[in-house]
């Protein structure tokens, strides 16, 4: 299968293509450093060359802040919702939008917000689609595996807030094995916290 990913370059990107690799798909990547900005792809007339010969995409861009250059309207909503838009046209079918859990009916959160938008135009569109809404995933090179050994080496662990916040960690192997199964599952249309 040859399959499109973005965000190729990040932590999960990286996972998802050393694991699609692995499993004999062909990955075309999409980042920075393979040469291609999202932050430049606002149209599906400008994704539409990129999936030529493109079985399945996997939309893995994600910012946990906003920069002066790199907004979450931009990066989260306007980019994947133009990619989605040009495999319709292009006719590829299966996409597999990795968002974050809590982009629901109860985000609140402009990170959330935008993750959601994406997330209910993609689920608007005639395509096998598939919504994954990870917490938060830690491994091997990840920040937040890095905060949390960090963290572990205190001799008191500070708390935050009142300390009751839910938090649901995810590994990042169990995050790329939903992919991997995503990209062939016979069943589609399904959003997976």
């Amino acid at each position: 299968m040859k399959v499109l990913l973005t965000g190729a370059s990040g932590f999960l990107g990286r996972h998802i293509a050393a694991a699609l690799r692995g499993a004999g798909h062909t990955v075309v990547p999409v980042s920075r450093r393979s040469g291609i900005d999202v932050r430049r792809m606002r149209t599906p007339q400008d994704w539409l060359a990129l999936l030529d010969g493109v079985d399945a995409v996997v939309n893995a861009v994600g910012i946990i802040g906003e920069t002066r250059g790199q907004s979450f309207a931009l990066l989260h909503t306007q980019a994947p919702m133009a990619l989605f838009d040009a495999c319709l046209q292009a006719g590829v079918r299966r996409v597999v939008q990795i968002s974050a859990l809590g982009a629901d009916a109860s985000a609140c959160s402009a990170y959330h917000l935008s993750k959601r938008a994406a997330d209910d135009g993609l689920r608007s569109l005639p395509l096998d689609w598939f919504v994954l809404r990870p917490s938060l995933v830690y491994g091997q090179g990840g920040a937040s595996a890095g905060a949390a050994l960090r963290l572990a080496a205190w001799p008191r662990i500070p708390v935050i807030g009142r300390g009751d916040q839910m938090l649901q960690p995810v590994h990042v192997s169990d995050v790329v094995a939903t992919v991997l199964r995503s990209l062939t599952a016979t069943e589609a249309g399904l959003t997976l916290d």
